[in-house]
């Protein structure tokens, strides 16, 4: 059973940054696809509120396979590494409103953006950002 881990969350200042990583454990998904070959996406859920899209790269990690919250772009930017079998998720210019547990998921199909379509959720990395 493939498992996805996240790391790389912590406490942080206000307009700092921080670096997600979300690992692959495992070679295969019930699909038989390997991790190279999926759609991987960013979400996060602050207490008491609804979990939100944050970021979704293509299997290749091209350019215009991404997409990016407007609640957080020109700050943060996804990428992969498919011989590391990671996601990551470059955090700039923190603001204490993107603290939240941030979790990586593969995406299984629909709209990128919304939470139905992804499968397979890591338990996610808390990011707290002081003012």
């Amino acid at each position: 059973q493939v498992q996805l881990v996240e790391s790389g969350g912590g406490l942080v200042q206000a307009g700092g940054s921080l670096r997600l990583s979300c690992a692959a454990s495992g070679r295969t998904f019930s699909s038989g696809r390997t991790f190279s070959s999926l759609n991987m996406g960013w979400f996060r859920q602050a207490p008491g509120k609804e979990r939100e899209f944050v970021a979704h790269i293509g299997w290749s990690g091209s350019s215009s396979s991404i997409l990016i919250a407007d609640s957080v772009k020109g700050r943060f930017a996804i990428s992969r590494d498919n011989a590391k079998n990671t996601v990551y998720l470059q955090m700039n210019s923190l603001k204490p409103e993107d603290t939240a547990v941030y979790r990586c998921a593969v995406f299984m199909g629909g709209l990128p953006y919304s939470t139905n379509g992804y499968d397979y959720w890591g338990q996610g990395t808390q990011v707290t950002v002081s003012s």
